[in-house]
């Protein structure tokens, strides 16, 4: 799957404005500001506790922002939260389900809980089990369920009264990943009809999904844009992918380098930034050879979204 450009139609469906949250002297959310379009895949980036599940609890409705203006669906966030709970709808990383409870009667108490007329709920209880596929497993017990299955009937409930806006927070940790790629079709289907959904996220690999990612880090949004745009940065240094017959050897040997601004483990390689990749390359291998460490390969790549979120996080420090 692969995000895609140009995604909704120019109506504004979520707008934060110098948002900011304080708990005491702590500032959890500082002066954030974005748009989301209608339609949209906005995904939040950042490490833990760098404000993502803050923003989306003011979003939601479910605080008070200390500062700064926000709307969701045109609804202001400080005063008509009633009304914003009614248009979205919110799935947390824990599921939201009832354990205890049957699958289709967690269906049943969502779709009270969003107030589905009654003549409706038979029609989106089909709908939930179908898209969850989940028909076969209504009688079963919530707490049986695999978590790949959880986590599709707590979308479903999350969207049983067909909310136009969607805010998913970290919905995918603790599942494996064929289940993850499988709820991100569902994502790509709900926005393709309209839906526009706002998600959390600390899966790199998630990042690529969506239409557009803000990047957050200590309460602040550091970088935002579409994927392509965040890879193509100026201001990100070249990256070399290394390979050598001992990374451990090689990663001591490249730190400090000349030229070399950084180096980390990635898989069985190691990705290096460098000043200038037609300079530095040859001095690796030459520094690498030295040594006595096999090179297998050295070339010039595209960062990944995981490459650009920790040069993004070091430039956000060095400026500290």
């Amino acid at each position: 799957m692969n995000a895609a450009n140009g995604a909704g139609n120019g109506e504004c469906a979520v707008e934060a404005e110098d948002l900011c949250k304080y708990f005491g002297s702590f500032c959890a959310v500082d002066r954030v500001s974005f748009r989301v379009r209608r339609g949209e895949i906005f995904g939040f980036l950042g490490p833990n506790g760098a404000g993502k599940s803050t923003t989306i609890r003011i979003l939601c409705g479910l605080l008070l922002p200390s500062a700064g203006r926000a709307t969701v669906g045109g609804l202001d966030v400080m005063t008509e939260t009633e009304a914003i709970r009614k248009r979205i709808g919110y799935m947390s990383q824990r599921f939201s389900l009832y354990d205890d409870l049957l699958v289709e009667e967690n269906i049943d108490f969502f779709a009270g809980i969003y107030g589905v007329p009654r003549g409706q709920r038979a029609e989106r209880k089909s709908f939930v089990l179908e898209m969850a596929n989940l028909t076969d497993k209504r009688q079963a017990m919530t707490r049986d369920l695999a978590g790949g299955w959880k986590q599709r009937l707590a979308l479903g409930c999350a969207i049983i009264h067909r909310p136009p806006i969607l805010f998913l927070d970290e919905p995918t940790s603790g599942v494996d990943p064929v289940a993850r790629r499988d709820f991100w079709r569902l994502i790509y289907e709900m926005a393709a009809e309209g839906t526009t959904v706002f998600v959390t996220t600390h899966y790199m690999e998630e990042a690529e999904y969506c239409h557009r990612l803000a990047l957050m880090y200590r309460g602040k949004i550091i970088a935002l844009g579409t994927p392509g745009e965040m890879k193509s940065r100026r201001d990100l240094h070249a990256l070399l992918e290394v390979e050598t017959a001992d990374s451990s050897q090689a990663l001591e040997a490249l730190r400090g380098a000349d030229g070399v601004v950084d180096v980390a483990v990635f898989g069985r390689a190691l990705h290096v930034s460098v000043l200038d990749p037609t300079e530095t390359t040859p001095r690796l291998r030459g520094l690498l050879t030295e040594r006595g460490i096999e090179v297998r390969r050295i070339e010039t790549i595209e960062p990944s979204m995981e490459d650009v979120f920790v040069a993004l996080i070091e430039q956000e420090e060095r400026r500290a």
